[in-house]
């Protein structure tokens, strides 16, 4: 099991006195004996993800927001601030493995924000990322089987609470999969979509559950 600890960049940023944007980043520190040179790694790719946030923030994003205070008092429009938060849930932390997503919210303007979000599993004895293929070693078609079982689960969401997903989803689940798009669970693996890819915005993030017993990864 590894020790982590969060790190944080942020700051809010104004024009003229008013506060047009601001960001918030939360990132993850390791400690680990399993491999300290590992650890060392992949803190690095954190500190680097999280660094080039922050300059995404403050150059495009910053200036996004003063072009749109600009018009909203030349129109005489209310303006809100804008607003970008990144924040990671560690989902699985035993032995030498550890998986996290990271959730990436922005508001830059209009009814709602909208939501991101971003994934590893990291095994702190290599420091290299376990793929998904990883978790079916002796299954090559690994994909059919998590788009049946999708598409099961989303069938029978439908049946019992009215779960909104577009008519098309059967198709979507294919055309919009990522390889990535996966975390680890202590009793399995979840299988995520961004939003928008296989539902309407309210649906949020859609998550897929798939037990271990289904894989035949030993972690």
């Amino acid at each position: 099991m590894q020790t982590i600890s969060q790190r944080t960049l942020t700051d809010i940023m104004r024009y003229h006195g008013i506060t047009v944007f601001i960001y918030t980043i939360h990132y993850p520190f390791f400690a680990t004996a399993c491999d300290p040179a590992a650890a060392q790694s992949i803190n690095m790719f954190y500190e680097l993800q999280a660094r080039q946030t922050e300059a995404y923030c403050r150059n495009e994003l910053y200036a996004q927001a003063v072009d749109q205070v600009k018009y909203a008092r030349k129109n005489q429009f209310p303006f809100h601030n804008y607003e970008f938060i990144s924040v990671y849930k560690v989902t699985y932390n035993e032995d030498c493995v550890t998986s996290l997503y990271t959730d990436q919210y922005s508001y830059l303007g209009g009814a709602h924000g909208n939501t991101i979000r971003d994934s590893q599993t990291w095994d702190f004895s290599t420091g290299k990322q376990i793929r998904l293929p990883d978790f079916f070693p002796n299954n090559p078609k690994f994909t059919d089987f998590i788009f049946t079982g999708i598409q099961q689960q989303i069938e029978e969401q439908i049946k019992t609470d009215s779960a909104e997903y577009f008519d098309d989803f059967p198709s979507l689940i294919r055309g919009n999969f990522n390889l990535n798009g996966f975390y680890v669970h202590p009793n399995g693996i979840v299988i995520y979509y961004q939003q928008y890819d296989i539902a309407p915005y309210v649906r949020g993030i859609p998550e897929f559950f798939f037990p271990f017993q289904d894989c035949s990864f030993n972690t």
